[in-house]
């Protein structure tokens, strides 16, 4: 096993303690309820055997009193019974809401953090840290309380037990210190080894949902039992950390449990003794045993800390989420009718101490239509993702119609900027919710309609047993059927800026280039950046954006790009770049289709170019 990392183990401990306490104050008043029976509860347990010997006594000496007593014998058992049960009642409401509170936390931190900072969390683990990771953390507030709380009985028993008889108390006294020992002990073993049972428990969650999520490629591969026991490799480790846990709470409680009758063993010989020398009564003796038996309750804390030290390692894993940065937005708007120009300033990007982007400058007019092509590796993806905001660069500059994106708020931004991707997912009940997902105003029936027909979606789903309300899980689709569903969400809401990151990879070629025509003509016009691997798509784009190696290379239309060896070479399957001169990089200028001039690999033709004033899809 990984040796722990001091630094990233103090920093999860703080967070931990960050969101736990801001859990209590969200379940304040509740916790705040929860406090009050219990301490209510504590203060009858403690009267309860004052009350109790003294009926007892005036019931002996026949006294017309004891009536009286009995009654308040009863009230206070009566008190006791009902406020335990309050106080569950109570806990279990704060234990809810505690709960639901650190989920809507580390969820929202999820969504709100750029893409790669969540995928450093495989999904299972992600599952885990939100469902039973989150249930224990969430139990804390009221476990510590409970805790707490559940020391005021044993204390509360001592004191009265001196008060009752000092040669009693000092007997129980005599045992105290072992117990203190073995609380002690139970507590710092306890917490290291549920520390590590649950670090076990996430990394093996994560491995089921890999495995669960590439099912057909492992029964493809017949790598089904290589792939279970790779995910059920670390389960004996598992066990070794949960038999554990399980015999040092199991000795702790013998211990404590052979302890305890000892105690209350002594004490009752003690107080026989004095009562034979009549320096103590009947009622007494019965109420020095009781005391003494609460007293000996603070063996059972040990079940209390139990919970507090699973809740607090729970709180540690869930705590993750909890720091993941959020992409910071401002409050700016983008001016009115703006063209989309879109501008990168120097823009740099690292991930994982590597740079992915470097230096690029970059400027494409509004309206116009730009690919950016590159061998795998180049930065095509990161690029199109600091374009859109969906990440942050580590430095330099994006704007859009000369706003800096990170002075846009995330309404204006997500309303202004689409995105569609190679493998979209789909939210929603029915098909057309997910064609219309997005926020803002809920999209009209002819808009849905419209984004499926301009990205070629419209006559598959008319063919589904309930069209447009279909219900999502009776529509199995393709992976083509499913880029046209997630092209048409992206043509429904299109902005000024749409970028597409190889959202047509599974379409034919006959459908993509339908699709490129639909997107000049019926989508509402606007700047589109397309990750481009077809040459078909690179050649009917009014700009290319060569990368190369996180570097802009060149820029230039298609034909003028494909003079270039080097530029050839990107699109021929495991072609190595030949030699030949390399285009000058240029800063970024619009070319229309009509002037793009034929290229060996696509021969004569003119791409479609934005035409203004046609139907639009909003």
């Amino acid at each position: 096993m990984t040796a722990p990392d001091p630094t990233r183990e103090a920093a999860a401990a703080r967070g931990a303690d960050r969101a736990l306490r801001a859990a209590a104050r969200h379940s304040a008043g509740r916790l705040t309820a929860v406090s009050a029976c219990s301490v209510a509860a504590a203060g009858a347990a403690l009267a309860e055997p004052a009350v109790l010997g003294h009926t007892l006594d005036l019931l002996l000496r026949q006294d017309p009193a004891g009536a009286r007593w009995t009654a308040w014998c009863a009230a206070v058992i009566a008190a006791e019974v009902l406020l335990d049960a309050a106080t569950a009642r109570l806990t279990g409401g704060v234990d809810a809401r505690s709960t639901a509170w650190l989920r809507r936390l580390g969820l929202g931190r999820l969504l709100r953090t750029a893409p790669h900072h969540a995928a450093r969390h495989s999904p299972g683990e992600l599952s885990a840290r939100l469902t039973a990771q989150a249930t224990a953390a969430g139990a804390v507030p009221a476990a510590v309380v409970s805790a707490a709380v559940a020391l005021l009985p044993p204390l509360g028993g001592l004191v009265a037990l001196i008060l009752v008889d000092v040669w009693t108390a000092l007997a129980f006294l005599a045992g105290l210190p072992l117990l203190a020992l073995l609380l002690r002990a139970f507590a710092r073993e306890s917490g290291a080894s549920v520390s590590r049972y649950q670090e076990v428990q996430l990394a093996m969650a994560g491995r089921l949902v890999e495995a669960l999520a590439g099912a057909r490629t492992i029964a493809a591969a017949g790598t089904a039992e290589r792939e279970q026991a790779r995910v059920l490799a670390r389960l004996p480790e598992l066990g070794t950390e949960g038999r554990r846990t399980w015999r040092i709470y199991g000795a702790t409680m013998a211990r404590t449990g052979a302890l305890m009758p000892l105690l209350l063993y002594v004490v009752l010989g003690v107080g026989g003794v004095r009562l034979a020398d009549g320096a103590l009564g009947v009622g007494g003796l019965l109420a020095a045993v009781r005391y003494a038996g609460l007293a000996a309750g603070v063996g059972a804390v040990t079940g209390r800390l139990a919970a507090v030290v699973r809740g607090w390692a729970a709180a540690r894993r869930t705590a993750a989420l909890f720091d993941l940065p959020e992409l910071p937005q401002g409050a700016r708007r983008f001016p009115e009718a703006g063209p989309g120009t879109l501008e990168l300033r120097g823009v740099r990007v690292v991930r994982a101490g590597a740079v992915v982007l470097r230096d690029v400058d970059l400027r494409i007019p509004g309206g116009t239509t730009a690919a950016v092509v590159g061998r795998s590796g180049s930065g095509k993806t990161t690029l199109a993702a600091v374009a859109g905001r969906l990440t942050a660069c580590d430095e330099g500059r994006v704007l859009l119609d000369g706003v800096p994106l990170e002075e846009v708020s995330a309404e204006e931004l997500r309303r202004e900027v689409g995105h569609a991707f190679e493998r979209p997912a789909l939210f929603g009940e029915r098909v057309a919710d997910a064609i219309a997902f997005g926020g803002g105003p809920a999209a009209d029936p002819e808009t849905v309609r419209a984004a499926a027909r301009a990205a070629g979606a419209d006559a598959f789903v008319r063919r589904l047993p309930e069209g447009y309300d279909t219900a999502l899980t009776d529509a199995p689709m393709s992976g083509g059927e499913l880029q046209r569903l997630g092209l048409a969400r992206a043509f429904c809401r299109a902005g000024r800026l749409l970028v597409l990151d190889d959202a047509t990879s599974s379409l034919d070629t006959v459908t993509a280039r339908e699709v490129e025509r639909a997107l000049a003509r019926d989508v509402r016009p606007g700047t589109r950046l397309v990750v481009a691997h077809r040459i078909s798509s690179a050649a009917r784009a009014d700009l290319v954006v060569w990368l190369d190696a996180g570097r802009v290379r060149a820029t230039g239309t298609h034909a003028e790009l494909w003079r270039d060896p080097g530029y050839r070479a990107v699109f021929a399957d495991g072609a190595e770049p030949g030699a030949g001169p390399t285009a000058t990089t240029t800063t970024a200028t619009a070319t229309t289709a009509a002037e793009t001039a034929p290229t060996p690999a696509e021969g004569p033709g003119p791409g479609p170019g934005m035409t203004p004033g046609r139907k639009a899809v909003r």
